[in-house]
């Protein structure tokens, strides 16, 4: 049968009540119920499992065994579908999730803040960041997001698979101090918002990792970015450099037990200098992150993102032209510019494709 939107819709809406269901239960019984139902998928789902396989081989190469690429595989699967419940239990407010998620290094975040003109805040979409900004906004830090709505731009997609996402992605939008600042051709007052965020001294998040549009590729830069070099947009740093914003960087760890989590936010970042200079600084910490803990990055999945980012060769691309489908991905289509670089300190409990197992209820 084809892909066609109805059934894309359908598809997506019993994702969505499923994983309403497992947000109302115990963590420890909802989570675990998620982990099954993704290993589900991955044995079901074999055009999904080999292309998130094969990307990982032609990116990462000889980092990971064939062994190693099948748990990582798999593990992408159990953590879309445990994204996709941590955005569930953002409906019934942030003190089910929150109660989940440590946040370590926020004395770093309240040093920035003190300094009164705000703080750039940069991941990648790595595991679950948008789950994780709600929570640290909860937790009294005024976050507003610089991001596209991947959903409001995807062609293909019906009047009605829009709206699904517009309710799907309510609790994040909720949990929010102001709308996402949304890059796109025609906006040129994008910089201008988000330095009025940060001379409100409220907190910038920012992605690096997003494929640049058309429109934006002769304004990104090549930095090495595992293993190979990708083109990306340096737009976090040109702000911090030009609003004299601290720069942090920051990511969200899923725990060994699927249901806790960790949102890391490190130091802040040196920005004198040339901007590419400092961009490849922060592209290395994203790379590191990402060779860390692989299953967390939300691109296995997205052959076009990876050829246009220069990863992957384009005629390689096998992904289909319209929207993303939940479970997994239950993760935020959220396309936006968020940069990443694992924060200093303790060890993060993070679950890893060498090292995998089920928790226990």
């Amino acid at each position: 049968m084809d892909d066609g939107p109805a059934r894309r819709l359908l598809h997506n809406v019993k994702g969505m009540v499923f994983s309403a269901v497992l947000a109302r239960l115990p963590a420890a019984l909802g989570y675990r119920i998620a982990c099954r139902r993704a290993d589900s998928l991955f044995r079901c789902q074999d055009e999904k499992r080999t292309e998130i396989a094969h990307n990982l081989q032609l990116v990462l190469g000889n980092e990971l065994s064939p062994a190693a690429v099948q748990e990582a595989t798999r593990d992408w699967f159990r953590l879309a579908s445990c994204d996709a419940v941590d955005v569930e239990r953002l409906r019934y407010g942030t003190r089910p999730l929150r109660r989940l998620v440590e946040i370590r290094g926020r004395e770093h975040l309240e040093a920035a803040l003190a300094a009164g003109k705000g703080a750039i805040l940069c991941t990648g979409h790595f595991g679950s960041h948008g789950s994780g900004f709600s929570v640290l906004h909860a937790s009294g830090f005024p976050v507003t997001s610089i991001g596209r709505w991947h959903h409001k731009y995807l062609p293909g997609l019906s009047s009605a698979e829009r709206r699904f996402w517009d309710l799907y992605l309510g609790p994040l939008r909720r949990h929010r101090q102001r709308p996402n600042i949304e890059p796109r051709p025609g906006r040129p007052e994008v910089a201008a918002l988000a330095a009025s965020v940060l001379r409100a001294n409220e907190v910038v998040t920012i992605a690096i990792d997003a494929p640049p549009l058309d429109s934006d590729r002769a304004r990104a830069v090549q930095v090495p970015f595992l293993g190979h070099r990708a083109g990306l947009l340096p737009g976090a740093v040109a702000l911090a450099q030009v609003t004299g914003a601290p720069l942090l960087m920051s990511f969200m760890y899923r725990a060994a037990d699927y249901r806790h989590q960790v949102l890391e936010i490190s130091a802040p970042i040196p920005v004198e200098g040339k901007t590419a200079t400092v961009f490849e600084r922060c592209a290395a910490e994203m790379s590191a992150a990402i060779r860390r803990s692989p299953a967390h990055w939300e691109f296995w999945a997205k052959t076009r993102d990876l050829a246009v980012l220069g990863l992957v060769p384009a005629q390689g691309d096998s992904s289909p032209a319209a929207g993303p489908v939940l479970p997994p991905p239950g993760r935020s289509p959220n396309d936006g510019s968020k940069d990443g670089v694992p924060a200093r300190g303790r060890p993060v409990p993070a679950a890893r494709s060498k090292r995998l197992r089920l928790p226990r209820a």
